[in-house]
């Protein structure tokens, strides 16, 4: 599966889809492993047109070569070239028909552009190939992406307690792999609240750049961020752009500009008006490259929400809207979520009720320092039972005016790019509420470190709603 090895989060690196398996070779075998080792810097450095130059140029020596056809596709996956990518794919499995990871990435890509049948067929198929394979010679990729499948297809047949012992085992291998530094993490989060104190606030507001178009939907992944942009990007006015990395890109661009580089959030303490404004203008300028003619540009990147406050002062007009969503059914989300970055607090029950708990404590904090009124709360539950009248609002707080085509957020037609592609190719459905009570004998560790913050988000992440 197309998936991004796991990095600790860090201001300005974002890593999107690498490929599973760029292909080694022995030293004897002339220039291809230098070309190997060149592609795959590329890739993981976000170079996806370089990459696949040097790939083209190993295919002139081997043409046989799946894997490395399927990192081509991987490349121009992520350059948002479906044709291409799917073209690669296929060639890939055409040389390699047990290719499982083939199957999967054209599986992904194919859902993203919403051919759901052909999507689920081909994902059907790669398990089939799993199932088949001896797990022992399977990689440790392979291996945990076979947990998670399995774990879906036991919860689709209501075996709840099957689902989650795979959930677990695909977890604990997962957690092996990541280098998830909570301490790191935690001293962080309480810094961003520090430095970004009401005092700051007040001081630098309204030095931004003035720009309206900006968008951003954040919050805990699963907690409706996709469902929330599909529905804006159903509206004449409004661009859906994705998960973008470039807020991340705008601050550490920003940060390694200085003479004396300061890392986030401090760098913000030493910051004039117009170094606030050129960022934003930066941001803004970068941002309107995805749909020059349109009103709002969506950035739906779910952690944005640790840069709630920075974000007001460079970009004081941006819209932002806030994601919320039952804290154990998010969780519970998480955890059954085999994620492509950036996520590595949600592979262990414990670390991932901390890691709800801090969330919810910064969200309380923006909530106070920031103007009232800046950010939108908008709860999961209250789009699957009023979707017009959660719509409404969304519309109406991003300074448009309504169009009933929001609606049918369901028949846009977009790249999806998320784990929630799927769902959001689909009307509303209220099965995924109180999902966590089909798992609840299994939650100990969970509900041990949410503690009041399980059924607190009115209190703590979000304002009520109405």
């Amino acid at each position: 599966m197309s998936k991004a090895r796991s990095a600790p989060n860090k201001v300005g690196r974002s890593k999107f889809a690498p490929p599973p398996s760029i292909i080694r070779l022995a030293p004897a075998q002339g220039e291809l492993p230098s070309l190997s080792a060149a592609a795959e810097m590329h890739f993981r450095a976000g170079r996806y047109g370089e990459a696949i130059v040097l790939c083209n140029k190993i295919l002139s020596i081997r043409p046989n070569l799946a894997e490395v056809h399927n990192n081509i596709g991987a490349a121009f996956a992520n350059l948002e070239q479906p044709d291409q990518a799917e073209q690669a794919y296929r060639r890939a499995i055409s040389l390699k028909s047990n290719y499982i990871t083939a199957y999967r990435n054209l599986s992904i890509l194919l859902g993203e552009v919403g051919r759901l049948a052909e999507s689920q067929r081909l994902a059907d198929q790669a398990l089939r190939l799993a199932l088949a394979t001896d797990a022992a010679l399977l990689s440790m990729e392979d291996r945990i992406d076979l947990h998670f499948e399995l774990a879906k297809i036991h919860e689709d047949s209501g075996r709840f307690g099957e689902a989650f012992a795979q959930w677990l085992a695909g977890n604990a291998l997962k957690r092996r792999q990541v280098a998830y530094n909570e301490a790191a993490t935690f001293d962080w989060l309480d810094r961003v609240r520090k430095v970004f104190s009401a005092d700051l606030i007040r001081a630098r507001s309204g030095c931004g750049d003035p720009s309206s178009v900006p968008v951003f939907i954040l919050g805990m992944p699963r907690s409706g961020t996709t469902l929330v942009e599909q529905i804006l990007a159903s509206h004449p006015q409004v661009f859906g752009a994705g998960e973008l990395p470039l807020l991340a890109q705008t601050i550490a661009s920003a940060g390694n500009a200085t003479p004396c580089p300061v890392g986030f959030p401090e760098m913000a303490l030493g910051m004039t008006s117009g170094q606030f404004r050129r960022l934003g203008a930066d941001y803004v300028r970068e941002l309107a490259r995805r749909a020059p003619g349109a009103a709002r540009i969506t950035d739906k990147m779910p952690h944005n929400f640790r840069f709630a406050g920075f974000i007001h002062l460079i970009l004081p007009k941006a819209t932002i809207i806030h994601t919320v969503r039952d804290p154990l059914d998010t969780c519970v989300s998480n955890f059954a979520t085999l994620f492509a970055a950036q996520q590595d607090h949600t592979y262990d029950l414990a670390e991932l009720g901390r890691y709800y708990r801090r969330y919810q404590e910064l969200m309380a904090h923006w909530r106070r320092v920031l103007p009232p009124g800046q950010i939108l709360d908008v709860r999961y539950e209250d789009i699957v039972t009023d979707l017009e009248g959660a719509a409404r609002r969304i519309v109406a707080h991003c300074g448009l005016d309504w169009d009933a085509r929001c609606l049918d957020f369901h028949r846009t037609e977009r790249i999806v790019r998320t784990t929630s592609a799927t769902q959001v190719r689909q009307p509303l459905y209220k099965n995924s509420v109180e999902r966590w009570r089909r798992y609840e004998r299994f939650l100990g560790p969970l509900l041990a470190e949410l503690g009041p913050a399980a059924s607190s988000a009115n209190e703590d992440g979000a304002a009520p709603t109405g």
